[in-house]
């Protein structure tokens, strides 16, 4: 069975279900909180101030880590029924014909996906930022999942 240009071969499909998640940055993000938290923390109880003072310390410790942990919550979850696309502090539910393009331009700080309702929709589960060629992967990937599964081969407008 040969493969036109338009139409993905099995073969290239990654297998579902799968995630796309910007790894290094989460590990980035996840890190620098956590180290941080610790180091305030610690910083907190070497100073000799008072329990509501270090209590704004750890709290503002725990604030930062929670930030981060949010900025690091973004990905997209292919499966048998469509796609999940969890954004920061969004998540929604996609069957595959409503996903009618996949989109990751030169510039794009994430991936856009055209929806059949006329809408775009930001996927920031793949971002470009710290690891370009992962996020054009994946970006590659994601657009023959739709080709395969949706309405039929994926045009740029």
């Amino acid at each position: 069975m040969s493969s036109t240009p338009s139409t993905p071969s099995a073969s290239r499909l990654p297998a579902l279900p799968v995630t796309f998640r910007p790894t290094v940055t989460r590990v980035v993000l996840l890190t620098v909180g956590v180290l941080a938290f610790v180091v305030i923390t610690g910083i907190s109880f070497l100073l000799e101030i008072g329990g509501g003072e270090r209590a704004s310390f750890v709290f503002t410790a725990a604030l930062f880590l929670a930030v981060l942990v949010l900025l690091s919550r973004p990905r997209v979850t292919a499966d048998e029924g469509g796609l999940t696309v969890v954004n920061l502090t969004t998540k929604r539910r996609l069957e595959w014909a409503e996903v009618l393009g996949v989109h990751l331009r030169p510039g794009d700080p994430w991936v856009a996906l055209d929806l059949a309702d006329g809408t775009s929709m930001a996927a920031m589960g793949i971002q470009p930022g710290i690891a370009k060629q992962q996020a054009l992967r994946d970006a590659r990937a994601l657009r023959a999942l739709v080709e395969h599964h949706g309405a039929g081969p994926v045009t740029d407008r």
